[in-house]
């Protein structure tokens, strides 16, 4: 039952991804969360989010930010990595997911997607094939129903930490 929320890799940070080894695997495009994924909740594109982007366009990567919020919120991010996007996605449905793929030329073969919540992010992606990367929170300041999730969130990853561990021995 919980295995449908459990992330195909688990990360520090979305900057610590090795993508040209992923690149040189076939992957072709990436959908990203943008809060607290890419930068702290309803902070700006920074130096460091646009690097990156332009980084993974000068591999071969096509992006697609995909996120719950509104337009106001997504666009201007979007527009500042550049990157398409998708606002009012409703993750963890899996439609903005395959559109994403649409947007970027891609399938669940070749897509990646880096997220910070199991309950939205990860299981969206899982429900469309895409191999999944959580990430920990950029910034543990979070509004209420994000820090409920995330305490239902530590019951499954103690699970899968569980499960990964008697894995290995």
């Amino acid at each position: 039952m919980l295995k449908r929320f459990y992330p195909d890799n688990e990360v520090e940070s979305a900057y610590g991804i090795d993508y040209g080894g992923l690149y040189a695997r076939g992957y072709r495009g990436i959908i990203f969360d943008i809060d607290n994924t890419l930068v702290p909740h309803g902070a700006p594109a920074d130096w460091r989010s646009k690097e990156l982007f332009r980084k993974l366009r000068e591999m071969g990567f096509d992006t697609v930010l995909l996120s719950n919020n509104k337009e106001p919120r997504v666009k201007p991010f979007a527009d500042d990595m550049p990157s398409k996007y998708i606002f009012k996605a409703g993750k963890p449905g899996q439609a903005g997911y395959e559109k994403a793929m649409e947007l970027m030329g891609t399938d669940s073969k070749t897509t990646l997607f880096v997220g910070d919540q199991l309950f939205t992010d990860v299981w969206g992606a899982k429900k469309a094939g895409i191999v999944t990367y959580l990430v920990k929170p950029i910034n543990p300041k979070e509004e209420i129903q994000i820090v409920i999730k995330r305490r239902l969130e530590w019951i499954v990853l103690f699970f899968y930490h569980r499960k990964k561990q008697a894995g290995k021995g």
